[in-house]
Protein backbone atom coordinates (compact mmCIF):
# COMPACT_ATOMS: atom_id res chain seq x y z
CA UNK A 1 0.00 0.00 0.00
CA UNK A 2 0.95 3.60 -0.38
CA UNK A 3 0.26 5.98 2.44
CA UNK A 4 0.25 9.72 2.14
CA UNK A 5 -0.57 12.73 4.19
CA UNK A 6 -0.94 16.37 3.42
CA UNK A 7 2.69 17.16 4.16
CA UNK A 8 4.00 14.41 1.86
CA UNK A 9 5.68 12.65 4.79
CA UNK A 10 5.93 8.88 4.70
CA UNK A 11 4.42 6.97 7.58
CA UNK A 12 4.55 3.39 6.41
CA UNK A 13 7.11 1.15 4.77
CA UNK A 14 5.12 0.88 1.56
CA UNK A 15 4.66 4.49 0.67
CA UNK A 16 6.45 6.69 -1.78
CA UNK A 17 8.39 9.60 -0.37
CA UNK A 18 6.85 12.51 -2.18
CA UNK A 19 3.96 13.12 -4.48
CA UNK A 20 6.22 15.07 -6.83
CA UNK A 21 8.29 12.06 -7.83
CA UNK A 22 5.52 9.54 -7.42
CA UNK A 23 4.63 9.21 -11.07
CA UNK A 24 8.27 8.91 -12.13
CA UNK A 25 8.88 6.08 -9.69
CA UNK A 26 5.84 4.06 -10.61
CA UNK A 27 6.09 4.54 -14.35
CA UNK A 28 9.04 2.16 -14.36
CA UNK A 29 8.42 -1.57 -14.66
CA UNK A 30 11.48 -2.44 -12.57
CA UNK A 31 9.87 -2.22 -9.13
CA UNK A 32 6.72 -4.18 -10.05
CA UNK A 33 8.88 -6.95 -11.51
CA UNK A 34 11.12 -7.07 -8.43
CA UNK A 35 8.13 -7.06 -6.09
CA UNK A 36 6.44 -9.75 -8.19
CA UNK A 37 9.46 -12.05 -7.95
CA UNK A 38 9.75 -11.48 -4.19
CA UNK A 39 6.03 -12.12 -3.75
CA UNK A 40 6.05 -15.36 -5.75
CA UNK A 41 9.19 -16.83 -4.15
CA UNK A 42 8.16 -15.72 -0.67
CA UNK A 43 4.66 -17.17 -0.84
CA UNK A 44 6.00 -20.44 -2.30
CA UNK A 45 8.78 -20.74 0.29
CA UNK A 46 6.61 -19.97 3.30
CA UNK A 47 3.91 -22.36 2.13
CA UNK A 48 6.58 -25.09 1.91
CA UNK A 49 7.72 -24.35 5.48
CA UNK A 50 4.17 -24.38 6.82
CA UNK A 51 3.33 -27.60 4.97
CA UNK A 52 6.49 -29.31 6.22
CA UNK A 53 5.88 -28.46 9.87
CA UNK A 54 2.17 -29.31 9.75
CA UNK A 55 2.93 -32.60 7.97
CA UNK A 56 5.47 -33.45 10.64
CA UNK A 57 2.87 -32.77 13.33
CA UNK A 58 0.38 -35.10 11.67
CA UNK A 59 2.94 -37.87 11.41
CA UNK A 60 4.50 -37.55 14.85
CA UNK A 61 1.74 -35.79 16.79
CA UNK A 62 4.23 -33.46 18.47
CA UNK A 63 5.67 -30.03 17.78
CA UNK A 64 8.82 -28.65 19.36
CA UNK A 65 9.12 -25.08 20.62
CA UNK A 66 11.31 -24.02 17.64
CA UNK A 67 8.69 -25.56 15.32
CA UNK A 68 5.98 -23.34 16.80
CA UNK A 69 8.04 -20.17 16.47
CA UNK A 70 9.17 -20.97 12.92
CA UNK A 71 5.63 -21.89 11.87
CA UNK A 72 4.28 -18.59 13.16
CA UNK A 73 7.08 -16.58 11.55
CA UNK A 74 6.14 -18.23 8.26
CA UNK A 75 2.46 -17.43 8.79
CA UNK A 76 3.28 -13.78 9.49
CA UNK A 77 5.61 -13.59 6.49
CA UNK A 78 2.90 -15.09 4.29
CA UNK A 79 0.30 -12.57 5.48
CA UNK A 80 2.80 -9.80 4.89
CA UNK A 81 3.50 -10.95 1.34
CA UNK A 82 -0.20 -11.28 0.54
CA UNK A 83 -0.37 -7.49 0.63
CA UNK A 84 2.18 -7.20 -2.17
CA UNK A 85 -0.28 -7.63 -5.07
CA UNK A 86 -2.06 -4.48 -3.84
CA UNK A 87 1.26 -2.65 -3.79
CA UNK A 88 2.12 -3.87 -7.30
CA UNK A 89 -1.30 -2.71 -8.52
CA UNK A 90 -0.57 0.75 -7.10
CA UNK A 91 2.90 0.83 -8.61
CA UNK A 92 1.36 0.21 -12.01
CA UNK A 93 -1.46 2.70 -11.38
CA UNK A 94 0.55 5.72 -10.15
CA UNK A 95 -0.55 5.22 -6.57
CA UNK A 96 -4.31 5.07 -7.06
CA UNK A 97 -6.42 2.75 -4.89
CA UNK A 98 -9.37 0.89 -6.41
CA UNK A 99 -10.41 -1.50 -3.62
CA UNK A 100 -12.51 0.69 -1.33
CA UNK A 101 -12.10 2.16 2.15
CA UNK A 102 -12.63 -1.10 4.05
CA UNK A 103 -9.92 -2.95 2.17
CA UNK A 104 -7.64 0.04 2.60
CA UNK A 105 -7.99 -0.19 6.38
CA UNK A 106 -7.67 -3.98 6.48
CA UNK A 107 -4.60 -4.18 4.22
CA UNK A 108 -2.94 -1.25 5.99
CA UNK A 109 -3.48 -2.82 9.40
CA UNK A 110 -2.36 -6.26 8.18
CA UNK A 111 0.79 -4.74 6.74
CA UNK A 112 1.71 -2.86 9.92
CA UNK A 113 0.74 -5.75 12.17
CA UNK A 114 2.92 -8.19 10.25
CA UNK A 115 5.99 -6.00 10.72
CA UNK A 116 5.50 -5.82 14.47
CA UNK A 117 4.44 -9.44 15.06
CA UNK A 118 7.46 -10.81 13.19
CA UNK A 119 9.80 -8.65 15.28
CA UNK A 120 8.19 -9.76 18.56
CA UNK A 121 8.25 -13.43 17.58
CA UNK A 122 11.95 -13.17 16.76
CA UNK A 123 12.51 -11.59 20.17
CA UNK A 124 10.62 -14.44 21.85
CA UNK A 125 12.62 -16.96 19.79
CA UNK A 126 15.85 -15.35 20.97
CA UNK A 127 14.77 -15.59 24.61
CA UNK A 128 13.92 -19.25 24.04
CA UNK A 129 17.42 -19.83 22.63
CA UNK A 130 18.84 -18.16 25.73
CA UNK A 131 17.00 -20.57 28.01
CA UNK A 132 17.95 -23.55 25.86
CA UNK A 133 21.63 -22.59 25.85
CA UNK A 134 22.25 -21.07 29.29
CA UNK A 135 19.64 -22.96 31.35
CA UNK A 136 18.91 -26.16 29.40
CA UNK A 137 17.71 -28.09 32.47
CA UNK A 138 16.66 -25.48 35.00
CA UNK A 139 13.95 -23.90 32.81
CA UNK A 140 13.06 -26.96 30.79
CA UNK A 141 9.54 -26.87 32.22
CA UNK A 142 9.04 -23.40 30.70
CA UNK A 143 10.14 -24.40 27.21
CA UNK A 144 7.02 -26.36 26.29
CA UNK A 145 4.76 -26.13 23.23
CA UNK A 146 1.88 -24.88 25.40
CA UNK A 147 3.94 -22.00 26.77
CA UNK A 148 5.24 -21.17 23.28
CA UNK A 149 1.67 -21.07 21.93
CA UNK A 150 0.64 -18.79 24.80
CA UNK A 151 3.56 -16.48 24.00
CA UNK A 152 2.42 -16.31 20.37
CA UNK A 153 -1.11 -15.34 21.44
CA UNK A 154 0.27 -12.60 23.72
CA UNK A 155 2.51 -11.32 20.91
CA UNK A 156 -0.43 -11.03 18.51
CA UNK A 157 -2.47 -9.25 21.17
CA UNK A 158 0.28 -6.73 21.88
CA UNK A 159 0.73 -6.11 18.18
CA UNK A 160 -2.97 -5.36 17.63
CA UNK A 161 -2.78 -2.84 20.48
CA UNK A 162 0.35 -1.29 18.99
CA UNK A 163 -1.29 -0.60 15.62
CA UNK A 164 -4.40 1.11 17.03
CA UNK A 165 -3.38 4.39 15.31
CA UNK A 166 -3.38 2.56 11.97
CA UNK A 167 -6.90 1.22 12.56
CA UNK A 168 -8.06 4.70 13.49
CA UNK A 169 -6.54 6.80 10.70
CA UNK A 170 -6.21 4.59 7.62
CA UNK A 171 -8.52 5.84 4.87
CA UNK A 172 -8.89 7.20 1.36
CA UNK A 173 -7.29 10.47 0.27
CA UNK A 174 -8.31 12.30 -2.94
CA UNK A 175 -5.65 12.67 -5.62
CA UNK A 176 -5.40 15.62 -8.03
CA UNK A 177 -6.57 13.55 -11.01
CA UNK A 178 -9.87 12.58 -9.37
CA UNK A 179 -8.67 9.19 -8.11
CA UNK A 180 -8.06 8.20 -4.50
CA UNK A 181 -5.08 6.81 -2.61
CA UNK A 182 -4.90 4.62 0.47
CA UNK A 183 -3.48 6.90 3.13
CA UNK A 184 -2.78 7.21 6.82
CA UNK A 185 -4.63 10.47 7.43
CA UNK A 186 -3.22 11.80 10.67
CA UNK A 187 -5.04 14.77 12.28
CA UNK A 188 -1.94 16.99 12.38
CA UNK A 189 0.26 15.70 9.55
CA UNK A 190 3.54 17.39 10.47
CA UNK A 191 3.53 16.82 14.24
CA UNK A 192 1.73 13.47 14.22
CA UNK A 193 3.94 12.04 11.49
CA UNK A 194 7.01 12.91 13.53
CA UNK A 195 5.72 11.13 16.63
CA UNK A 196 4.25 8.20 14.72
CA UNK A 197 7.57 7.56 12.97
CA UNK A 198 9.42 7.54 16.30
CA UNK A 199 6.68 5.39 17.84
CA UNK A 200 7.00 2.85 15.03
CA UNK A 201 10.80 2.94 15.08
CA UNK A 202 11.15 2.25 18.81
CA UNK A 203 8.41 -0.37 19.17
CA UNK A 204 9.00 -2.30 15.94
CA UNK A 205 12.77 -2.01 15.58
CA UNK A 206 14.93 -0.33 18.24
CA UNK A 207 13.61 -2.02 21.40
CA UNK A 208 13.54 -5.56 19.93
CA UNK A 209 17.02 -4.99 18.47
CA UNK A 210 18.42 -3.98 21.86
CA UNK A 211 16.80 -6.96 23.60
CA UNK A 212 18.02 -9.45 20.98
CA UNK A 213 21.57 -8.07 21.02
CA UNK A 214 21.73 -8.20 24.82
CA UNK A 215 20.41 -11.76 24.92
CA UNK A 216 22.86 -13.02 22.30
CA UNK A 217 25.69 -11.23 24.11
CA UNK A 218 24.73 -13.03 27.33
CA UNK A 219 24.62 -16.33 25.46
CA UNK A 220 28.10 -15.82 24.00
CA UNK A 221 29.42 -14.72 27.37
CA UNK A 222 28.02 -17.83 29.01
CA UNK A 223 29.34 -20.17 26.33
CA UNK A 224 32.85 -18.71 26.60
CA UNK A 225 33.09 -18.83 30.40
CA UNK A 226 30.88 -21.72 31.47
CA UNK A 227 32.53 -24.53 33.46
CA UNK A 228 29.32 -26.22 34.57
CA UNK A 229 28.62 -29.81 33.49
CA UNK A 230 27.24 -29.88 29.98
CA UNK A 231 24.11 -31.73 28.88
CA UNK A 232 24.44 -34.80 26.65
CA UNK A 233 26.36 -34.29 23.42
CA UNK A 234 23.35 -34.85 21.14
CA UNK A 235 21.42 -32.15 22.98
CA UNK A 236 24.36 -29.73 22.76
CA UNK A 237 24.73 -30.30 19.02
CA UNK A 238 21.03 -29.79 18.37
CA UNK A 239 20.92 -26.67 20.57
CA UNK A 240 23.93 -25.21 18.75
CA UNK A 241 22.35 -25.79 15.33
CA UNK A 242 18.99 -24.31 16.28
CA UNK A 243 20.72 -21.34 17.91
CA UNK A 244 22.78 -20.76 14.76
CA UNK A 245 19.60 -20.71 12.70
CA UNK A 246 17.91 -18.29 15.14
CA UNK A 247 20.92 -15.95 14.94
CA UNK A 248 20.83 -16.05 11.13
CA UNK A 249 17.09 -15.29 11.04
CA UNK A 250 17.45 -12.35 13.44
CA UNK A 251 20.45 -10.96 11.55
CA UNK A 252 18.61 -11.23 8.24
CA UNK A 253 15.60 -9.43 9.70
CA UNK A 254 17.52 -6.48 11.05
CA UNK A 255 19.83 -6.17 8.04
CA UNK A 256 16.84 -6.10 5.70
CA UNK A 257 14.81 -3.66 7.79
CA UNK A 258 17.54 -1.30 9.04
CA UNK A 259 17.71 0.74 5.78
CA UNK A 260 13.96 1.38 5.85
CA UNK A 261 13.89 2.62 9.44
CA UNK A 262 17.04 4.70 8.96
CA UNK A 263 15.52 6.40 5.92
CA UNK A 264 12.30 6.95 7.86
CA UNK A 265 14.23 8.90 10.50
CA UNK A 266 16.24 10.81 7.89
CA UNK A 267 13.03 11.69 6.09
CA UNK A 268 11.79 13.54 9.17
CA UNK A 269 14.43 16.19 8.52
CA UNK A 270 14.12 16.28 4.74
CA UNK A 271 11.60 18.79 3.46
CA UNK A 272 12.05 18.08 -0.26
CA UNK A 273 13.42 14.58 -0.89
CA UNK A 274 15.33 14.12 -4.12
CA UNK A 275 14.61 11.52 -6.76
CA UNK A 276 17.65 9.54 -5.58
CA UNK A 277 16.26 9.51 -2.04
CA UNK A 278 12.93 8.23 -3.35
CA UNK A 279 14.62 5.40 -5.24
CA UNK A 280 16.67 4.52 -2.15
CA UNK A 281 13.46 4.49 -0.14
CA UNK A 282 11.82 2.05 -2.54
CA UNK A 283 14.90 -0.17 -2.49
CA UNK A 284 14.62 -0.21 1.31
CA UNK A 285 10.96 -1.22 0.98
CA UNK A 286 11.90 -4.09 -1.34
CA UNK A 287 14.53 -5.25 1.17
CA UNK A 288 11.88 -5.36 3.88
CA UNK A 289 9.68 -7.54 1.72
CA UNK A 290 12.68 -9.66 0.69
CA UNK A 291 13.22 -10.59 4.33
CA UNK A 292 9.91 -12.46 4.32
CA UNK A 293 11.09 -14.21 1.16
CA UNK A 294 14.52 -15.39 2.34
CA UNK A 295 13.52 -16.86 5.72
CA UNK A 296 12.35 -20.19 4.24
CA UNK A 297 15.63 -20.57 2.38
CA UNK A 298 17.53 -19.96 5.62
CA UNK A 299 15.65 -22.85 7.20
CA UNK A 300 16.52 -25.11 4.27
CA UNK A 301 20.19 -24.10 4.14
CA UNK A 302 20.93 -24.12 7.88
CA UNK A 303 18.80 -27.00 9.15
CA UNK A 304 19.54 -30.58 8.14
CA UNK A 305 16.54 -31.65 10.24
CA UNK A 306 14.25 -29.39 8.26
CA UNK A 307 15.61 -30.81 4.99
CA UNK A 308 14.80 -34.35 6.13
CA UNK A 309 11.35 -33.30 7.31
CA UNK A 310 10.68 -31.58 3.99
CA UNK A 311 11.73 -34.64 1.97
CA UNK A 312 9.57 -36.82 4.16
CA UNK A 313 6.62 -34.44 3.78
CA UNK A 314 6.70 -34.32 -0.02
CA UNK A 315 6.88 -38.06 -0.55
CA UNK A 316 3.80 -39.70 -2.08
CA UNK A 317 1.07 -40.95 0.22
CA UNK A 318 2.18 -44.16 1.89
CA UNK A 319 0.71 -47.35 0.54
CA UNK A 320 0.34 -50.31 2.86
CA UNK A 321 1.14 -52.99 0.28
CA UNK A 322 2.67 -52.97 -3.16
CA UNK A 323 2.23 -56.06 -5.32
CA UNK A 324 4.74 -56.74 -8.06
CA UNK A 325 4.68 -59.60 -10.54
CA UNK A 326 7.56 -61.94 -10.07
CA UNK A 327 9.73 -62.45 -13.11
CA UNK A 328 11.07 -65.78 -11.86
CA UNK A 329 7.77 -67.55 -11.33
CA UNK A 330 4.72 -66.65 -13.33
CA UNK A 331 2.33 -67.97 -10.69
CA UNK A 332 3.75 -66.28 -7.61
CA UNK A 333 3.89 -62.67 -6.46
CA UNK A 334 6.09 -60.70 -4.09
CA UNK A 335 4.64 -58.13 -1.70
CA UNK A 336 6.24 -55.04 -0.14
CA UNK A 337 4.99 -53.14 2.88
CA UNK A 338 5.65 -49.37 3.27
CA UNK A 339 5.31 -47.63 6.61
CA UNK A 340 5.88 -43.86 6.78
CA UNK A 341 8.20 -43.91 3.83
CA UNK A 342 10.35 -46.84 5.03
CA UNK A 343 10.64 -49.69 2.55
CA UNK A 344 11.55 -53.33 2.84
CA UNK A 345 13.08 -55.36 0.05
CA UNK A 346 10.63 -57.66 -1.74
CA UNK A 347 10.60 -61.37 -1.00
CA UNK A 348 11.62 -63.37 -4.04
CA UNK A 349 8.89 -66.04 -4.01
CA UNK A 350 6.79 -65.67 -0.88
CA UNK A 351 5.17 -63.01 1.28
CA UNK A 352 7.25 -61.99 4.27
CA UNK A 353 5.82 -59.63 6.96
CA UNK A 354 7.53 -56.27 7.15
CA UNK A 355 9.69 -55.51 10.14
CA UNK A 356 10.19 -51.76 10.06
CA UNK A 357 11.65 -49.86 12.95
CA UNK A 358 9.35 -47.08 14.20
CA UNK A 359 10.36 -43.51 13.38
Amino acid sequence: MDFHNDSNFSVSHTNSTTTAVYGALHSSAILPVIFGIICFLGILGNCIVMYTIIKKTKCRAKQTVPDIFILNVSIVDLLFLLGMPFLIHQLLGNGSWHFGATMCTVITALDSNSQIVSTYILTAMTLDRYLATVHPIRFNYVRTPCVAALVIVIVWGLSFLTIIPVWMYAGLMPLPDGLVACALLLPDPITDTYWFTLYQFFLAFAMPLVIICLVFFKMLQHMSSSVAPLPPRSLRVRTRKVTRMAVAICLAFFICWAPYYILQLIHLGVQKPTLAFSYAYNIAISMGYANSCINPFLYIILSETFKRQFLRAVRPVNRKFRVNPSTTDGGSVSMRMDLKGARQEPAPREMIPSNVAPQ
